[in-house]
């Protein structure tokens, strides 16, 4: 038998009216990236989480290092060299990158921190990996980049060599995606063990040495990365045969749906810097219009001036003609737009309701959900259930299911569900997909491709270049606030869109 540094036994864990992890057996080498593939809801991070002390397992024996081991909390996860970056960070955001990296293992001196010493400690580590981090910088002012490098640093000063990422990429731009495989790379040269959890099928093959698959809480199977496909992974993971590649017909456009002339937007907040600058636009009914950029770029300013949520400093925007460029937020959700936001938590779900009740947010006040003032529940839960079974939505409890205790595809899932539903000209889709497994991307970009031939505009927001190439109609590229270029997908290549997206072309 081969030593392992790390192996889970039969390891199960229940949650009401469902088993999350059924019997499941894996295993780590010293040095591997070892890669763990599966649906949201297939029991990923539910089996990482047992690991990390952060739930107890119901059955199963952890062996760290050939001893047995029952690691009770995170506490004894980071004793036993055990660390992990989760797909939601973990980060205090008014503390500093240095406070967050060194909270909880502090370095004092008769009650007082030593926080040069921690300095030098961390300043040693960020140059030894190549994770270039402002340590003063609180993360409340951090991209998501920068984040999730402090939280790398944060396992590596706890001397972690058994490191877990979960979903390191969902909410990365394409350069930092490169960034992130290279330091994954370097960490495995280094003699870290480290496991990998990813839907994304060019990720694993790129990184991973080995890769276990999960299906609805159970171990399919274990295989070495270099003798599979895409295709043979794909279909381990969801049980069926998957299109990788979008199937769709060639575009039947109607009338224009929304018209943005001149736009000029400011940052959120008393801000002096314009982050739109003169921007127009238009997207056609049946149309697919993919915006794609370097995060920071303006794209969420355009979107929140669309649906309201900042304020035009001058410009116009129109949907069908009518001038909503002053329109209420909600006057612009009943009538014409639907919005899937880039961040499911913050700016999509109340985490503490249920689903049922984010089902119903923007639409609680209507007729069929309420009346007199009281909310018709009846209604509310058979609308909720229609919606789960049409988006196989996963959740323990359906309707009742509390939605910060649902995974982050299913979470996304739920907001797709909600936006779709409603009654909508315009669908303005940002990072749809992001977090979503290849099974569930499949299914939404099917939904795109018949919103669209349904005569619905769609405004795609994208990082994924892959997203933009095969589901959009016409692409264009923000850099600076501006838009740089208008291109149809097959008439660009990626390496175009790259140097459109970094400002060394433009062609608007």
């Amino acid at each position: 038998m081969e030593d392992y540094i790390l192996e889970m036994q039969n390891i199960t864990k229940l949650f009401p009216g469902i088993i999350a992890n059924d019997n499941i057996n894996f295993n780590l080498k010293k040095g591997e990236i070892h890669a763990l593939l599966g649906e949201n809801g297939a029991g990923k991070s539910t089996l990482m989480n047992v690991l990390f002390g952060l739930y107890e397992p119901d059955g199963g024996k952890i062996y760290v290092r050939g001893n047995e081991e029952k690691i009770n909390n995170p506490q004894d996860a980071e004793r036993l060299g055990i660390g992990m970056v989760h797909q939601h960070f973990k980060l205090v955001e008014v503390f500093t990158a240095l406070e967050n990296i060194i909270l909880g293992v502090e370095t004092t001196n008769k009650g007082v921190l030593q926080m040069d010493k921690a300095r030098k400690e961390v300043e040693a580590l960020s140059q030894q990996y190549g994770l270039s981090v402002d340590l003063d910088l609180k993360i409340d002012d951090m991209q998501v980049g920068m984040q999730q490098r402090v939280e790398i640093l944060k396992m590596l000063y706890r001397e972690s060599d058994i490191l877990v990422f979960d979903e390191p990429t969902a909410v990365l731009t394409p350069q930092e995606v490169d960034e992130l495989m290279k330091i994954i790379e370097d960490l495995a040269a280094e003699g870290k063990s480290i496991i990998f959890i990813s839907h994304k099928l060019k990720e694993i093959q790129r990184v991973g040495d080995r890769c276990t698959i999960l299906r609805k809480g159970q171990r399919i199977a274990t295989v070495d990365v270099a003798d599979v496909t895409d295709e043979q992974l794909s279909e381990m993971m969801v049980g069926r045969k998957v299109m990788l590649q979008v199937e769709k017909s060639d575009p039947e456009i109607g009338d224009v749906c929304l018209k943005v002339d001149d736009l000029v937007v400011k940052a959120p907040g008393n801000s002096k810097y314009n982050k739109v600058h003169h921007v127009s636009l238009d997207v056609h009914k049946g149309e697919i219009v993919a915006v794609a950029g370097v995060e920071n770029n303006g794209q969420s300013e355009l979107v929140m001036a669309i649906t309201g949520l900042l304020p035009a400093t001058s410009g116009r925007i129109f949907i069908n003609d009518k001038d909503i460029t002053d329109w209420s937020i909600r006057d612009r959700n009943i009538e014409l737009v639907s919005h899937i936001p880039a961040d499911r938590q913050k700016h999509g779900l109340i985490l503490d309701f249920d689903l049922s009740n984010n089902f119903i947010l923007q639409t609680y006040f209507m007729d069929q959900y309420s009346k007199n003032g009281f909310l018709n529940y009846s209604n509310i839960r058979a609308h909720a259930e229609a919606l789960i079974d049409r988006f196989d939505i996963r959740s323990a409890k359906g309707p009742d299911t509390i939605v910060r205790s649902m995974s982050g595809g299913n979470q996304q899932k739920a907001i797709l569900a909600r936006e779709m539903d409603r009654k909508h000209d315009l669908l303005i889709a940002v990072q749809p997909t992001r977090g979503l497994d290849v099974g569930a991307i499949e299914y939404i970009h099917e939904q795109l491709i018949k919103e669209r031939d349904s005569g619905k505009a769609i405004l795609l927001i994208s990082l994924e270049l892959d997203e933009v190439m095969n589901v959009s109609d016409r692409i264009l590229v923000m850099f600076e606030g501006k838009i740089v270029a208008n291109v149809k997908p097959d008439e660009v290549s990626e390496r175009d869109l790259g140097l459109y997206m970094s400002g060394s072309k433009r062609g608007a």
